[in-house]
């Protein structure tokens, strides 16, 4: 049987399984005892391995069989969630998504997994991973011994258990410190050593742990036949504990003492029970939830992104014809054709909608990567990161948010690296030792705004203008004309870094001056908002689609030429005696801004055939906090225009962004404004 009709597909679902597992791998690491995620994440592993094994690529079916192994013993409670088996099942998800994309790429899918199976299967057995052993082991076995003193009957239980084989241990648990019911995390470990074996002792007793007298910490004693490290992996599994510390006792070591026996408490399970019930209730909701999805996705279908892009330039025709035809119906003036033009003009624009939105995808596409990159990011580099992530279903056309990406990941890598500091330093500084960094999209207008937030250092200015001075970027006698806006937008400039040292990560003065080139390119801007000791805000503006734009149309000479509304504050029309000189430079008062003039009949070189006359026709436009006069002969009106291409061969003509052809056939040149203000 042919499946190379179906690879595509595959590779899609493929995609989407590894991109959900990535995303419940995280849900998980923050609540490890909640089993539906697991069960989400199992469903997604195994799908994968069955769409695997029928295309018939083996060492990605054989890799996600090992790894389904692993989430079954989560499952069945075999296997306890620690972040160091979270890494190694992370590793395996990045190989994972290596194969498919080496599948994508017309590769056969295969790559070297050896060792990240081999530690899987380590992890299956209840072993530690090779390279996670020394921490773990230290962890169960350096404790100091015989914290408790004995009396003569637990001495006996102690003597006669050890004598019918079984291990006695003495075991440290310490709760995190933001643990609201101290009772409740008790009795669970109570709960899950009785089941393993028999409580011999407590400290402190037993009805002071009922009443919460105790801090974070409590020892107890236990008689049982499992190993040191399933007694670990037991414990560890009840949420809200930061720490256990088993140590084996050797009970030849220690003589009796006599000392009054606490008698022993029941302990209740109704703690238990209601814990059970919360994650019964949770399980049966997520399954509800993913029900509602399935349902959902069964309405939807998968379309080809080209077979869109060209129903969007068969579109793009039919509105320079809706343009021409509205030319003739002006010029002939009969009534019928006109009413049949406005009508057509109506459907079109109501089908334009609806194609503008089928291209329109949710910006989560890009989002949901960065959570994984954060996470490792801050482990590399021995940081606390809260990534909030806000808006993620806002929507941006498919072709800007194809550019979005990268120029994303720098500003978060920008802001973990630079701006948030080291636990030790937040602390001295009274800041909790976790940074927040948050990613924020929201409309406005005809335009998306995306945010990178942070509660970091923030920018220091004196570093930045030293920096800055050094590299050239600015004079020491221009430094005190500079507002903080402007010394913070320094950083944009090419090869700038403020990092002491290079890195993997940073020092080597590429990054901001790209995503700066890029969000231009693509019809946006980025600003800084930085307050020093408080964080930083980068700001992104991007227009939602680049395909069709509404523009304002203005005539210089005989030529017509189109400014981009979503650049222009208003038109104006001035006295020529209105105009001053400033700097060697024509200017006007404007709402009490002195803002420069740009004559475009002189930038673009445009033959003189008309008479100059006493007033001026302005467009005022601006790009973030600058604004600009562009003069022109006169204003034609607003249109909704295709913007086109210039093509290879004129990819460097200054200030022109495209081409758009009008109603009457004539080419309007659209302008690039953010080219035109320095």
């Amino acid at each position: 049987m042919d499946m190379s009709q179906y690879l595509e597909i595959f590779i899609d679902e493929s995609k989407e399984h590894l991109q959900t597992i990535n995303e419940q791998l995280l849900e998980l690491e923050k609540n490890p005892e909640d089993l539906s995620i697991v069960n989400e994440i199992f469903r997604s592993a195994h799908t994968l391995k069955g769409m695997s094994a029928t295309m018939g690529f083996e060492d990605l079916a054989n890799l996600t069989h090992q790894m389904e192994n692993v989430l079954d013993g989560i499952r069945n409670h075999k296997i306890v969630v620690t972040a160091d088996l979270l890494d190694v099942v992370f590793s395996a998800v990045d190989d994972l998504e290596a194969m498919v994309n080496s599948i994508a790429e017309g590769g056969d899918g295969k790559r070297d997994v050896h060792e990240v199976v081999q530690q899987l299967k380590q992890i299956e057995k209840g072993e530690v991973p090779s390279f996670a052993s020394e921490t773990k082991q230290e962890a169960v076995n350096t404790a100091p011994a015989l914290v408790q003193t004995y009396g003569e009957f637990e001495y006996n239980i102690l003597q006669q258990s050890k004598e019918q084989g079984f291990y006695a241990y003495e075991i440290r648990v310490k709760l995190r410190a933001d643990c609201l019911l101290k009772a409740a995390r008790v009795f669970m470990v109570f709960e899950v050593l009785n089941q393993a074996g028999e409580v011999i002792k407590s400290n402190p007793p037993v009805e002071q742990l009922e009443e919460e007298q105790f801090d974070q910490e409590f020892i107890v004693t236990v008689v049982t036949k499992e190993p040191t490290e399933q007694i670990y992996e037991r414990i560890m599994k009840v949420s809200e504990i930061e720490e256990v510390v088993v140590h084996a006792i050797d009970v030849d070591q220690f003589k009796s003492a006599q000392e009054a026996v606490p008698k022993e408490t029941e302990v209740v399970a109704a703690q238990e029970s209601e814990e059970v019930a919360v994650t019964v209730e949770k399980t049966e909701q997520k399954e509800k939830e993913t029900a509602h999805k399935q349902a959902a996705a069964n309405k939807t279908i998968r379309v080809n992104i080209e077979r869109l892009d060209i129903l969007m330039n068969l579109f793009e025709e039919l509105v320079i014809d809706r343009g021409r035809l509205e030319q003739i119906s002006r010029e002939l003036n009969h009534p019928e054709l006109h009413e049949t033009v406005e009508r057509m003009s109506r459907i079109s624009s109501d089908l334009q909608n609806i194609i503008l939105n089928m291209r329109m995808v949710p910006v989560e596409t890009v989002f949901n990567r960065f959570p994984r990159m954060v996470r490792q990011l801050a482990r590399d580099l021995g940081k606390k990161i809260n990534l909030e992530i806000i808006g993620a279903e806002t929507e941006l056309d498919r072709t800007v948010i194809d550019e979005i990406g990268d120029p994303l990941v720098h500003l978060l890598r920008n802001a973990i690296d630079h701006g948030i500091e080291m636990p030790e330093v937040r602390r001295a500084k009274g800041k909790p030792e976790e940074g927040t960094v948050k990613l924020k999209a929201y409309h406005s207008g005809n335009h998306v705004f995306i945010e990178i937030e942070d509660d970091g250092a923030g920018i220091n200015r004196e570093k930045v203008l030293q920096k800055a001075i050094n590299k050239g970027v600015i004079s020491k006698q221009n430094v005190a004309n500079l507002t903080d806006k402007q010394i913070c937008e320094l950083i944009f400039a090419s090869g700038f870094s403020t990092a002491d040292k290079i890195s993997d990560i940073s020092g080597r003065g590429v990054g901001l001056d790209v995503v700066k080139n890029t969000i231009e390119s693509l019809g946006g801007s980025v600003t800084i908002d930085s307050e020093e000791g408080s964080g930083s805000i980068f700001s992104i503006q991007l227009p939602l689609t680049l395909s069709i734009i509404s523009v304002m149309l203005v005539e210089i000479q005989h030529e017509k030429y189109a400014i981009p509304l979503s650049s222009i504050i208003e038109t104006a029309i001035i006295k020529k005696e209105d105009v001053l000189h400033a700097h060697h430079q024509k200017v006007i008062d404007f709402r009490g801004k002195v803002v420069p003039l740009l004559f475009l009949k002189d930038v673009f070189e445009v033959p003189a055939v008309k008479e100059e006359e006493d007033f001026l026709s302005v467009v005022i436009v601006r790009k973030g906090e600058k604004m600009a006069g562009l003069v022109v002969d006169s204003f034609i009106g607003q249109q909704e225009v295709v913007l086109k291409s210039l093509g290879n061969y004129l990819t460097s003509v200054f200030a022109i962004s495209g081409a758009t052809i009008l109603g009457d056939g004539q080419v309007a040149l659209i302008i690039d404004c953010n080219a035109l203000i320095k």
